[in-house]
């Protein structure tokens, strides 16, 4: 199960077309397994629900990964939104 939908994507989006819902699902994946990462929860579902600041954060993710497919544009030199990690933070498993 994913934490954030395709159709969710998509309107966080603002798309009506389907011709890229392969290359958003993959954008999605990517965010999701990131976030995972970030938070040191190795499957979201284990979240389950999942807070809306993560699903907020994939969403970001996502949606800039698929606006901004090279690795450095001019102008835009952060590889993750400004906030992801403000978003996640609260939900972080620290380790002493």
């Amino acid at each position: 199960m994913s934490a954030v939908s395709l159709p969710d994507l998509k309107a966080h989006l603002n798309l009506d077309h389907n011709l890229d819902d392969a290359l958003l699902s993959l954008k999605l994946d990517a965010a999701e397994e990131y976030v995972a990462n970030i938070i040191g929860v190795p499957f979201l579902d284990d979240l389950l629900p999942v807070p809306a600041t993560i699903r907020q954060a994939i969403l970001m993710l996502a949606a800039h990964w698929y606006e901004s497919r090279e690795a450095a544009l001019p102008g835009a030199p952060f590889a993750v939104p400004f906030g992801v990690h403000d978003l996640l933070q609260s939900h972080r498993a620290w380790v002493v």
